[in-house]
C-alpha cells in the first residue's frame, strides 16, 4: 500500500510536464517574457516566471500524498506540520510572483517590505512551535534555545535561507539544477533520520523541479523567477527545521553563505551575470569577485580559452555535490545511526 505514495511524486511530475509546455505557449502570446542576459543576443524571448507552475505541481502533489494517507494508508501525525509548510512556501512563493510581476523595469518590492513578508512566512511554524529546541552548537556545545527557538531562530532560518538561495542566479539551470541536488541530499537525509515522510514532500518538489530543468537549461525557454528561489529556499528551511537536521543544512549552504558575502562586498547591487564577449563566450565582469559565477568563468579561464554558460553551471552543480559528499563524512555519526 506505501507504493501508493508513488503517485504523489507522479503528481508533481506529469502535471508540471502537462502545464509547463501551456505557460510557456501564454507567455510568449501575451508579451510576459524576459532577456536571457549570458547571450548576446538579449531580446526578450524567455518566458517569465515559470516556478510557479513548479509550485503549484508541488503543492498538489503533497495534497494526494495527504490525501492517500488520511484514506488509504491511515495516520494523521505529520499532516498539521505539512499544511504549515504549504502555508509558509506558498506566502513566499506568492511574494516572489508579485516581484516577478512588478519587476526589475518597476523595481520589484524594497528588500525592506520582503523581509518582513519572509518572517511573516514563518507564522506558521512558529505558531506550531515545531522543531528541536535544543541544538550542539560548534565551540557552544549543546545549547536549549528555549522559545526562543520558534520566535527567534525558525524566523532567521526562513529569512537567511530564502533570500540567499536568491543570490545565486542568473545562469540557465542553475536554480533549478541547485534545488534538485539539495533537496535530493535533504531528502535522504530525512529518511535516513526516520522522516521518511519528509522525504516524498521533498521528492514531490524534485520531480517538478526534473522536468523545468528539461526546460531551463541552456538554451532556456522559460526562466523560474523569484516565485521559485524563493519556494525552494523556504522547503530547504522548513524540511531543516522539520525533520531536526539544521546543522547539515546549514553546512550543504555553504555556496550560498559564500554567495551571500561575496554579494554584500558587492554592496547587493552587482549583478551575477558574465560579461558576454563578441564570440558570445564568457568573461568576468568585473575586477572583484561578486558571487560564485565570477569565481567560476575566472577558474575555468585558467583550463579553457571560451567559457560558455553551461561550464559555469556544471562547476557550481559540482562544487555543491562535492559539498554534499563531505557532509556525510563530517555528519555521519548523526545521519547513520
Amino acid at each position: 500500500m506505501e507504493n501508493l505514495l508513488f503517485v504523489s511524486i507522479l503528481t508533481s511530475f506529469f502535471l508540471t510536464a502537462y502545464v509547463l509546455p501551456k505557460w510557456i505557449k501564454k507567455c510568449r502570446e501575451v508579451g510576459f517574457l524576459w532577456g536571457d542576459m549570458n547571450k548576446i543576443n538579449k531580446v526578450k524571448n524567455v518566458a517569465a516566471s515559470g516556478g510557479v507552475i513548479v509550485v503549484l505541481s508541488f503543492v498538489l502533489g503533497v495534497l494526494s500524498y495527504i490525501a492517500i494517507k488520511t484514506f488509504f494508508l491511515g495516520g494523521n501525525g505529520e499532516i498539521t506540520q505539512i499544511f504549515a509548510l504549504l502555508s509558509s512556501i506558498l506566502i513566499l512563493g506568492l511574494v516572489g510572483f508579485v516581484d516577478d510581476v512588478l519587476g526589475w523595469t518597476h523595481k520589484g518590492l524594497s528588500i525592506r517590505f520582503r523581509l518582513f513578508l519572509a518572517f511573516a512566512a514563518s507564522i506558521p511554524l512558529v505558531v506550531l512551535n515545531v522543531g528541536t529546541r535544543i541544538i550542539a552548537v560548534p565551540f557552544f556545545g549543546i545549547v536549549d534555545f528555549g522559545i526562543y527557538y520558534p520566535l527567534i531562530i525558525i524566523p532567521i532560518g526562513i529569512v537567511g535561507a530564502t533570500t540567499t538561495f536568491n543570490f545565486l542566479a542568473g545562469f540557465n539551470g542553475l536554480e533549478a539544477g541547485q534545488g534538485i541536488i539539495i533537496l535530493s541530499f535533504l531528502s535522504f537525509i530525512s529518511y535516513l533520520t526516520g522522516s521518511s515522510w519528509l522525504s516524498v514532500v521533498g521528492l514531490c518538489m524534485i520531480a517538478s523541479l526534473i522536468v523545468f530543468y528539461v526546460y531551463n537549461k541552456c538554451p532556456a525557454k522559460v526562466f523560474p523567477g523569484d516565485v521559485l528561489t524563493y519556494s525552494i529556499g523556504a522547503l530547504i528551511a522548513v524540511m531543516a527545521i522539520l525533520g531536526n537536521f539544521e546543522k547539515i543544512a546549514v553546512f550543504v549552504f555553504i555556496p550560498y553563505i559564500m554567495e551571500a558575502i561575496l554579494k554584500i562586498r558587492g554592496k547587493l547591487v552587482k549583478a551575477s551575470f558574465g560579461k558576454v564577449n563578441d564570440e558570445g563566450y564568457l568573461e568576468v565582469p568585473y575586477d572583484k569577485f561578486y558571487g560564485l559565477t565570477h569565481l567560476s568563468i575566472f577558474i575555468l579561464k585558467k583550463f579553457k580559452r571560451q567559457v560558455k554558460e553551461n561550464d559555469v553551471v556544471y562547476l557550481i552543480f559540482g562544487f555543491q555535490i562535492a559539498i554534499c559528499l563531505l557532509a556525510l563524512i563530517i555528519f555521519r555519526e548523526g545521519i547513520f545511526l
